[in-house]
């Protein structure tokens, strides 16, 4: 049979056809992720950034953070990332990749210790005899005994050593005289 309609209607059975393109998908997890990052005061600049997480377990699930961390993460109590970890997590973890760099700002409190620790032993992957891998510089004592600590918690059961240097003199006692020149 012969099916009449009037143009208008012709219009809106043709958009009624058409499968979504694309960019149209594209577009619409663009807006999904603005949405959220404005839903958690998340305010980002730059091009080609990761999507922010919404769960821990996306870690795992996306960026094969190895086992023994999470479960230091819930032992810890942490069930939600805060928003300084939902964007700045995935960006470290894709700095290495990507040969960028990372500034982030967020108030005291905020989780910014557990959101580049966290990266920081995954690019690591594992324990080497090899040293010194990774130097953390703190501009206080106190902040430099609060990472330790986190990070202490964070590698247990995984291997890692972990060490606060504070003075050379103590340092160089606790590693040997070569130290200095090996490390």
């Amino acid at each position: 049979g012969i099916k009449w309609m009037s143009s208008l209607e012709a219009k809106f059975e043709d958009k009624k056809d058409k499968k979504p393109t694309a960019e149209k998908l594209e577009r619409l997890r663009r807006e999904k992720i603005n949405r959220f990052r404005n839903k958690h005061k998340i305010s980002v600049q730059g091009t080609d950034l990761p999507d922010p997480i919404a769960t821990f377990d996306q870690l795992q699930k996306e960026y094969q953070v190895h086992p023994k961390i999470m479960e230091n993460i819930q032992a810890a109590g942490f069930r939600l990332p805060t928003p300084i970890q939902m964007q700045a997590i995935p960006v470290m973890l894709h700095i290495r990749l990507l040969g960028r760099e990372l500034l982030a700002s967020a108030p005291t409190g905020s989780g910014k210790t557990l959101a580049f620790c966290i990266p920081l032993l995954t690019h690591l992957k594992q324990p080497r005899n090899k040293g010194f891998r990774a130097l953390i510089i703190s501009p206080t004592r106190e902040l430099a005994s609060q990472t330790h600590r986190e990070l202490v918690k964070l590698a247990e059961g995984t291997g890692f050593r972990i060490h606060m240097i504070h003075k050379a003199a103590e340092a160089a006692k606790k590693f040997g005289p070569k130290s200095s020149k090996k490390f």
